[in-house]
């Protein structure tokens, strides 16, 4: 955007903008200078220039597919070692991206939504099992092995025995630390940085080199079985339906690390979130309950249609992605020449971030946009907003492959947890947003016990 742009006050030459900024809260922080400095602004950071996009006409112009593409910016690169070419890291021009979305988009299809529902039924039960005890749980924690099971046995027919542990699986420990790098790596001095970080870069190694062994026992597990059901069986088994081509062993590699990263990372902190404003919210809590009771009744064993009718439940979920996408930015490319918003030229080649948590506290979205009010998702009120901003699963051809079954999943295990427990939260607790790769609530723990049964309707 070659016009000069807002950017935050006390910038330093060669520094740049990193005064009263954390190198923790990289998202929380940009939050702030939005409210500040308006719908596009830029920061710099050490000669690196970001341009921040979070008005809802601006992105509904960088999500034209016409005029725009998604662009790995410097930070998703640095997870280059961990993904390569698989679905979230690849650039567009990597025949493997589209290669590997046409296999895998059957897995994500309403009959492979339907065959995975009893696998998703079993696994939330395991989590019921650990919180039947009763007392305080750890949110996030325990959604984290919700949500890593889960993709790793319906996703790969493998299980990382979550619910069996005392404490996460080592695949967690490393995937955080791994990604803790490449988020310090983004913000570091791009000369001075590598030579501060020699013994930081031996431990990435030696995580990467864990999360890809754990890779190799997956496939190694499966490597006899001919089955095509679910995502590992189509990465092994079949061809692309336009070209008759089959994903290579280290794009398969590449893929199967992608989902077990972010396909238990972003579904996790959205539980997570949900489950915060839920306690923190009690007639919403009571409303989404009674839809529970009313829809389930006392069913052990809701049916994947029946998971569908959960509405009020879905629009919590929605609410909750809304105030905290848990993928919280996209960054679009230009493919020509053009103009942003009526008023920000762009280049062919030029970038810029659309600050998803931002765009979801446009005035589009009224006065009141820091509260948490699940009927912004009431049919009349979707067809009423423009379209375009509401963005927690990116955008385009590149948005999340795997939206439904995130969908799907959360609405299971919210609609379990509500018909089960009383939920109760420490009134002292503050929201306090933890940031890697993907956002989740940080120190949130729930005291849990079973429902009195008695006044469930029949």
């Amino acid at each position: 955007m070659a016009t000069a742009l807002p950017h935050p006050p006390r910038r330093i030459p060669l520094i740049g903008d990193v005064l009263g900024v954390s190198p923790k809260t990289p998202v929380q922080d940009s939050m702030r200078h939005a409210a500040e400095l308006g719908p596009v602004f830029e920061r710099k950071v050490f000669g690196r220039s970001i341009v921040f996009v979070h008005g809802a006409e601006m992105v509904a112009d960088l999500s034209d597919e016409k005029r725009f593409a998604k662009h790995v910016t410097p930070a998703i690169s640095n997870l280059r070692p961990l993904g390569g070419d698989g679905l979230f890291t690849a650039h567009n021009e990597e025949p493997n991206w589209r290669r590997a979305h046409e296999i895998l988009a059957p897995a994500f299809s309403r009959n492979a939504m339907q065959r995975y529902h009893p696998t998703m039924l079993a696994i939330t039960r395991e989590l019921l099992d650990t919180w039947d005890r009763g007392g305080e749980v750890d949110v996030a924690d325990d959604m984290t092995k919700l949500t890593l099971e889960t993709i790793g046995r319906t996703g790969f027919g493998y299980s990382f025995s979550s619910f069996e542990r005392a404490e996460p699986h080592p695949f967690v420990a490393a995937m955080v630390r791994t990604l803790r790098h490449a988020q310090r790596k983004a913000i570091q001095p791009p000369v001075i940085g590598p030579l501060l970080s020699r013994k930081a870069n031996q431990r990435n190694e030696a995580d990467l080199a864990f999360l890809h062994s754990v890779v190799a026992d997956v496939i190694e597990a499966r490597r006899n079985d001919p089955s095509t059901e679910d995502l590992l069986g189509l990465m092994l088994n079949t061809t692309q339906p336009s070209t008759g081509a089959a994903l290579d062993e280290d794009n398969i590699r590449h893929q199967i690390i992608t989902f077990l990263v972010a396909g238990h990372e972003t579904t996790s902190g959205a539980l997570s979130f949900a489950l915060y404003y839920l306690a923190r919210n009690p007639d919403v809590l009571a409303r989404a309950r009674s839809e529970v009771d009313k829809v389930w009744g006392e069913n052990p064993d809701p049916s994947y249609e029946e998971v569908a009718k959960l509405r009020y439940v879905r629009r919590v979920l929605d609410e909750a992605l809304r105030l905290w996408p848990t993928a919280p930015a996209f960054a679009r490319q230009a493919q020509v020449d053009t103009v942003v918003g009526g008023e920000y030229p762009m280049r062919k080649g030029q970038w810029a971030l659309v600050l998803i948590p931002a765009l979801h506290r446009d005035p589009v979205w009224g006065d009141d946009p820091e509260s948490f009010d699940p009927d912004r998702f009431s049919p009349e009120r979707n067809r009423a907003r423009p379209a375009h901003v509401y963005k927690p699963f990116g955008t385009g051809e590149r948005a999340c492959i795997g939206r439904q079954f995130a969908l799907h999943e959360a609405t299971l295990v919210l609609g379990m947890l509500l018909s089960r427990y009383d939920l109760r939260s420490d009134p002292s607790y503050r929201l306090k947003v933890q940031e890697l790769l993907t956002l989740k609530p940080e120190g949130f723990k729930l005291d849990v016990s079973l429902r009195d049964r008695a006044s469930v309707p029949a």
